[in-house]
């Protein structure tokens, strides 16, 4: 039986530690870390691979339900809160399930089944696919672009947040680009940085540790060079030495 990753998203230190005493009494999920705020969220799911995350709805500065709206290729999402009221806005959002607090184990259990249920048929349905995204949606302000994938030069993180380079403009959104890695077509796209995706089709030329683009130049991480050689050049070069 595999595991699940999760992430606990609670501005509450005494929510964030009834949570993680849950969490650790279930062998199936195992607690990764802690956010006590959805900005700092946004960094921890790009350095760690997240299944799952139990995300509080009523904190300062980005409430949860405001960071499910400006986010996509999040994990499963299990939202807490102390009001009913956001339970609509929730499953709207397409949220896995919701809990009241305060949060029975037994309630608590009840919903980390469902998510092992969901995670295994996703998987098994998945298992073999290829993913084909021509386009997605993201949430610039109170507007929502499209943003076709073919039309992406590459893109750039800024601690939580990406800016989309396309052929028509740049765009920036709350993402991250591990999200944005693991969701696009793995056959168009490639990490070359700690900070830069890039769309293999739009590269003019390698120079050094440097990817041409247009007139933008994006640098090749040491531990990409390994991947941009084999991906980008490899049986592509001609009159090898």
């Amino acid at each position: 039986m595999a595991k699940l990753n999760c992430l606990i998203v609670d501005d509450e230190p005494l929510a964030r530690e009834g949570l993680a005493g849950y969490v650790n009494k279930v062998d199936f999920l195992t607690l990764t870390g802690f956010s006590d705020s959805a900005l700092s969220l946004a960094k921890l799911l790009n350095e760690q691979q997240i299944d799952l995350l139990f995300l509080d709805i009523q904190m300062p500065v980005v409430s949860g339900i405001d960071f499910l709206k400006m986010s996509v290729g999040l994990p499963m999402v299990i939202l807490t809160t102390a009001s009913p009221h956001y339970a609509i806005e929730g499953f709207q959002l397409n949220v896995l399930d919701y809990l009241l607090k305060p949060i029975t184990f037994e309630r608590f259990f009840q919903s980390a089944v469902k998510a092992r249920e969901y995670h295994e048929a996703n998987t098994s349905k998945n298992a073999g696919t290829t993913r084909d995204v021509s386009y997605f949606f993201i949430r610039c302000g109170n507007i929502y672009e499209k943003i076709m994938t073919d039309e992406i030069l590459y893109i750039e993180g800024l601690q939580n947040y990406v800016t989309i380079f396309t052929i028509k403009e740049k765009y920036i959104t709350l993402l991250t680009l591990k999200q944005l890695e693991e969701n696009l077509p793995e056959r168009s796209f490639l990490r070359v940085h700690k900070s830069f995706i890039i769309s293999i089709s739009r590269i003019d030329r390698i120079e050094g540790n440097e990817i041409f683009i247009g007139q933008s130049a994006v640098p090749i991480g040491k531990t990409y060079r390994p991947a941009v050689v084999d991906r980008v050049i490899g049986s592509k070069l001609w009159g090898k030495e």
